[in-house]
């Protein structure tokens, strides 16, 4: 028999670094691109300003609401010319026997799920351009609406054949 057999895996392996007495600083946690974004944005109006702010009860202009929409996309051509799907967002519209045609938006997912279904898909908007986005169009926004035993117009097996043709 000859030398026993030794692993060449300590062959790679590097020697420990010798010690500090001072550990350096553990790095900077990495940042979401939105702090960047909410930092540069302009600071909140002055009171002395003299535009009106919103009603007492009106949610701000900014407010981020939850608003049921789903993709969807069209035949198109590409920048190759070759044939290619297009995709965009619908925004889901309803109709309110007080309002006419109106969007819903929700203050949270929560709330939307509740009113409208686990399964509905959604999109973040920004209340006030939302509004204005929609009432060119003669809809009318209604945040929160408490709504009576409604059948969900999304269930799971709804999005599986959803997501299913999508991928085609």
């Amino acid at each position: 028999m000859g030398a026993p057999i030794r692993s060449r895996l300590l062959d790679f392996a590097e020697p420990d670094p010798p010690r500090r007495e001072h550990p350096e600083p553990a790095p900077e946690p990495r940042r979401s691109a939105l702090q960047d974004l909410v930092e540069a944005a302009p600071p909140p109006r002055e009171p002395s300003d003299d535009r009106p702010g919103p009603k007492p009860g009106v949610p701000a202009y900014h407010t981020p609401v939850c608003v049921p929409a789903h993709p969807r996309s069209v035949a198109g051509t590409g920048t190759d010319g070759r044939a290619a799907r297009v995709p965009f967002i619908v925004l889901e519209l309803f109709e309110h026997p007080a309002h006419g045609r109106v969007a819903f938006a929700f203050t949270s997912p929560r709330k939307l799920a509740e009113a409208l279904g686990e399964a509905q898909p959604w999109v973040a908007a920004s209340l006030g351009p939302l509004t204005e986005g929609v009432s060119e169009q003669g809809v009318t926004v209604l945040l929160d609406p408490r709504l009576g035993p409604v059948e969900p117009t999304w269930r799971p097996e709804d999005l599986a054949a959803y997501a299913r043709e999508v991928r085609r």
